[in-house]
């Protein structure tokens, strides 16, 4: 099986099953007791924080370690809604991932507004600078990178904006992180990643807390990480999180991602002239160099595509994982104006650091025969 839903979940990288194996072995200890064991355990914490901290260039004592990313992102709503005026409003992309979108609406209820995107799927940030003149809500959130479409956001200039006008931001960068360089997403604001999703083990993620919040906690029972998020800490999962953070952010700096982006190009124009209207969601954008986000013209819906291209050896998927399995369409590709019928008809194919060309080559193939089966 050709595995090309690295969006919802990437397969264990070695170098992190390697660093996972041996964490389990030298630091059995809980980090929080008081003996030399649980010390060694709390000091190689430490030192990945240290290592994270560098990377994002934020400072270690900022960053909390969670399950995931649903974690990071509730908890960040949760503390916006504890601290905000209440009728205070939360304004979040039009195409958040429901960990976020839900949680807003769970702790805002009806005070949430979404700011808008354009036909590519990028957030519409005149949109957003124009309403902070007038208004001043609890937080802004804005992803780094979509996860149904690869399309990156403007995540960078809505920070400076937020800044400029004293209100808190967030960035969940679950699919940035990994894939783009995590330099300078520290500074300033909260920023969510998870590590299953570039390689690393599921149940294992963090969460930037901006220097000075006195972050409200989710979860309560503990006084692990300065009182910030109790429960004993996954040393074992933190410390192959960073393997392969590490080992991403060494291909990234190889320049590895341009071949990549090669292949996925080659295959969407390839695809697009052999099953003539098909289309490329946010191709005129800036994107992942692993998303493909797919139009596709044939009457069979986006499940019978997944079906017949399950039997064929080729792993894909509808979109976010998360909403899989439900009828309703697609919450991002409606925001970037697509009808109910043309969102039924999308297809995302995620790639991984260890996809190949001929598996790009393959799929294209496989998608023709099934084409032209259906239409015989």
């Amino acid at each position: 099986m050709t595995y090309l839903d690295h969006n919802a979940s990437s397969p264990l990288l070695p170098v992190a099953r390697t660093a996972w194996l041996d964490a389990v072995e030298r630091f059995p200890g809980n980090p929080s007791s008081p003996h030399r064991v649980g010390a060694r355990a709390e000091a190689a914490l430490e030192e990945a924080r240290q290592r994270l901290a560098a990377r994002l260039g934020c400072t270690a004592p900022d960053l909390v370690w969670t399950s995931g990313a649903t974690e990071a992102c509730n908890t960040v709503l949760h503390h916006a809604a504890a601290v905000a005026p209440a009728a205070a409003e939360v304004w979040v992309s039009a195409i958040e991932h429901p960990a976020v979108g839900a949680s807003a609406r769970h702790y805002f209820g009806g005070r949430v507004r979404e700011i808008p995107v354009d036909r590519s799927g990028v957030a519409d940030l005149g949109w957003l600078k124009e309403h902070l003149r007038d208004r001043r809500p609890a937080l802004v959130a804005l992803m780094a990178a979509n996860n149904e479409t690869g399309v990156l956001q403007p995540w960078a200039e809505t920070r400076a904006a937020c800044a400029e006008a004293g209100v808190p931001s967030f960035c969940d960068a679950t699919q940035w992180c990994g894939r783009q360089p995590i330099r300078d997403l520290g500074v300033g604001g909260f920023v969510a990643g998870s590590a299953h999703k570039f390689g690393g083990p599921r149940g294992v993620g963090f969460l930037l807390v901006p220097a000075g919040t006195a972050l409200r906690p989710l979860l309560h029972g503990g006084k692990q990480l300065e009182g910030r998020r109790a429960g004993t800490e996954n040393v074992a999962g933190v410390l192959a999180m960073m393997a392969a953070l590490d080992w991403c952010e060494e291909q990234i700096a190889a320049g590895a991602t341009a071949s990549r982006a090669g292949w996925r190009d080659q295959f969407e124009a390839e695809l697009v002239r052999a099953l003539p209207g098909t289309v490329v969601h946010g191709a005129n954008v800036d994107r992942l160099w692993n998303t493909s986000s797919l139009r596709l013209p044939a009457a069979d819906c986006r499940h019978r595509w997944v079906v017949k291209l399950d039997k064929a050896g080729f792993a894909v998927s509808t979109g976010s994982a998360c909403a899989s399995g439900t009828e309703a369409p697609s919450p991002v590709l409606t925001a970037m104006g697509l009808t109910a019928e043309e969102a039924s008809r999308a297809l995302r194919v995620s790639a991984g650091w260890n996809t190949i060309a001929e598996e790009w080559t393959g799929l294209r193939q496989a998608m023709e025969r099934i084409h032209a089966t259906a239409a015989a």
